[in-house]
């Protein structure tokens, strides 16, 4: 039986569900490989995020920063032990490995708020090192996760969430293509602070055109000799 009134409603969508994300994946691109987060390699992130120095890389997450190695390794190996969360490590093409011989992770990422039923699926938990930020790697990294829950896993919609005082985190954003959705008020405490929340999505409608931005950017044409790029990714996007 239908509705006897004429009335609007969404068209109608395939609803064959996504696929979860693995830990087992491992992404390789230009200029950085995403792997799924071990104890290992939380071992080789620590001296990349913690001590006075990097203090505030931790500003705006749940939690951290963290006094000392022991409670810094159980903060992150409840994160991976989580089954509502898939952390992954990244790790940059040009240095894959320390001089020891350990894969050389520089900072990691995660898919959250995964929903297969509606094919909805959040990344967060970014953290980026000094190493890391302002680096092709970073962009590749955060293409790859992109591609692959569209491409891959058969996402719909891909969120990014941040605290609105995040200044940097909405402009990393925005350069990479998501489109702001406004700001949910009052929506967490966070270490006994208020947050508002600010919503940006790529749509897999918008994915084709924020892909080819992507690409062309990562391309190493874009960079002269010295790495430096030669266009900004929003001015390719915008062209």
């Amino acid at each position: 039986m239908g509705s006897k009134l004429d009335r609007p409603v969404g068209p109608i969508v395939e609803d064959t569900p996504a696929i979860r994300p693995s830990p087992e994946t491992r992404l390789t691109g230009r200029h950085a490989t995403v792997v799924g987060m071990t104890t290992a390699h939380i071992d080789a992130l620590y001296p990349h995020v913690t001590g006075d120095e990097n203090a505030h890389l931790w500003d705006y997450m749940l939690g951290g920063p963290f006094e000392d190695y022991a409670e810094y390794r159980t903060a992150m190996s409840a994160q991976i032990a989580n089954p509502d969360l898939e952390i992954y490590a990244i790790i940059p093409t040009a240095e894959p490995t320390t001089p020891s011989g350990a894969e050389n992770v520089v900072g990691c990422a995660g898919y959250l708020n995964i929903n297969p039923a509606n094919r909805c699926i959040e990344v967060g938990m970014v953290m980026f090192s000094p190493k890391l930020q302002r680096t092709p790697a970073a962009t590749d990294a955060m293409y790859l996760m992109a591609k692959h829950a569209f491409e891959d896993l058969g996402y719909r919609r891909y969120e990014w969430k941040c605290n609105a005082l995040n200044a940097s985190s909405q402009r990393a954003a925005r350069r990479l293509g998501f489109i702001y959705e406004g700001v949910f008020r009052q929506h967490m405490i966070i270490k006994g602070r208020n947050r508002d929340t600010a919503w940006f999505a790529i749509i897999d409608g918008d994915w084709a055109g924020v892909k080819r931005a992507l690409e062309e950017w990562l391309d190493p044409a874009n960079f002269d000799e010295n790495g430096v790029q030669r266009r900004k990714l929003e001015d390719i996007r915008n062209k």
